[in-house]
């Protein structure tokens, strides 16, 4: 069960003008499931994307960054339960052959169309069984299909991911609504996970880029499950630019940054759902580094911790073995590390100060915090003024079992 995340109600998830999803069951991996999407862009939408950094990156992710840089994008296409990854040339073919057969009942280019696919790697994609669920797909769509999509594109999840709000400005309601899976097989660079967002706001496609990079590094990629980086993570922001206000050709003014703080607002609820929904997780842990001399040696502190699997066990069984989150800031890499000047709280427990036991600390109150369904650790360096976070959970007996019966 996902820890604190409640399903997603259709009610809550507002429209994006210029957006319309449709979902079928098209039999990919298993009968009577929701398998196939379609996500149908009005002309004039600007659409960028991130994909992970895997260098053995699927079939799907290949092809998307093809078509994105050539611009126009009117299509999307996901299927779950194959992630064409792993399947060599015929896997781009394959991949190819499903944009172009959305293009033919859309009249439009197969280079319009962005393909994305999750699910069991080194399986031939059954691209017949795309191609005939299509029309059904199309038919279905809606705009206010979001809760269809999050359903649609679920694999390991236990339940939806998706996130809408509002923001006024200039008295123009702006929308911004996202989807997002994945729970297992995750690790930042991007964090199997696949994510959708868009907004009717008018943003100057030669923002867009530039946008979707900060967006996922202020959320999906501050995310980790297991550590593992899929073939296929992909994060794609869409921007309709039907609403009524002036573009934004800039993030320097102040409703532009209302914008972009709620687009980011929504990026990160999606991320920190995939943590929540971590396969098996009883837990859901923020890591906070302050006093680094940069961010990003904050970062490879925070991930030592949050990919031990000493660490993560330890607070699955609630127990304060916490010398473990102390070797694992001593591990992570920063060669000239001292200490003496290591602070460690769990919450609001002082846990150690000047590299060991604080005087104060005892056995039963981090026991109490470790308990706790939500669980911030911070780690003092020392170095600097430098402060960074991740979001993890813990790994539980059903870790194993997920993964271990994933292709049964």
């Amino acid at each position: 069960m996902a820890v604190n995340l409640a399903a997603p109600q259709a009610g809550d998830l507002h429209a994006v003008p210029g957006v319309r999803i449709g979902v079928a069951e098209a039999g990919i991996r298993k009968a009577n499931r929701k398998d196939l999407t379609v996500v149908l862009l009005d002309e004039g939408a600007s659409v960028a994307g991130v994909f992970t950094k895997n260098r053995f990156c699927a079939a799907p992710v290949q092809v998307c960054r093809e078509h994105l840089a050539s611009g126009d994008i009117r299509a999307i296409v996901v299927n779950t339960g194959n992630a064409n990854a792993g399947t060599g040339e015929p896997g781009l073919v394959n991949a190819r052959r499903t944009c172009v057969a959305l293009a033919r009942h859309l009249n439009i280019a197969p280079e319009q169309v962005l393909p994305f696919s999750t699910g069991v790697i080194m399986e031939p994609l059954p691209v017949d069984r795309i191609e005939q669920g299509l029309p059904a797909a199309i038919a279905d769509a809606q705009p206010a299909h979001w809760l269809r999509a999050a359903e649609g594109i679920m694999t390991t999840d236990t339940l939806p991911k998706a996130v809408s709000r509002q923001v006024v400005v200039d008295g123009v309601t702006i929308t911004v609504t996202g989807i997002s899976k994945g729970a297992g097989m995750i690790r930042p660079n991007m964090a199997t996970m696949l994510g959708f967002m868009a907004t009717d706001a008018v943003i100057d496609a030669k923002l867009m880029n530039e946008l979707a990079f900060e967006l996922a590094e202020g959320s999906f990629n501050r995310v980790t499950v297991d550590g593992d980086t899929s073939t296929n993570d992909s994060f794609v922001v869409i921007a309709t630019n039907k609403a009524k206000l002036a573009p934004i050709a800039s993030w320097d003014g102040a409703a532009a940054r209302k914008v972009k703080d709620t687009m980011q607002e929504v990026a990160r609820l999606l991320a920190q759902a995939i943590v929540r929904d971590g396969e098996g997780a009883t837990k859901f842990i923020t890591v906070r580094v302050e006093g680094g001399k940069d961010a990003e040696e904050c970062r490879k502190v925070a991930y030592a911790i949050g990919h031990s699997p000493l660490v993560k066990t330890a607070f699955f069984a609630s127990d304060p073995n916490l010398g473990r989150i102390l070797a694992a800031v001593g591990y992570a890499g920063i060669d000239d590390l001292d200490q003496t000047k290591i602070e460690l709280h769990l919450d609001d427990v002082h846990v150690a100060t000047k590299g060991g036991r604080h005087p104060s600390y005892r056995e039963e109150d981090g026991q109490r915090v470790m308990k706790q369904s939500e669980i911030t650790v911070r780690v003092g360096l020392g170095r600097g003024d430098a402060v960074d976070q991740i979001w993890t959970c813990d790994f539980s007996h059903d870790y194993v079992t997920i993964n271990a019966d994933y292709r049964s």
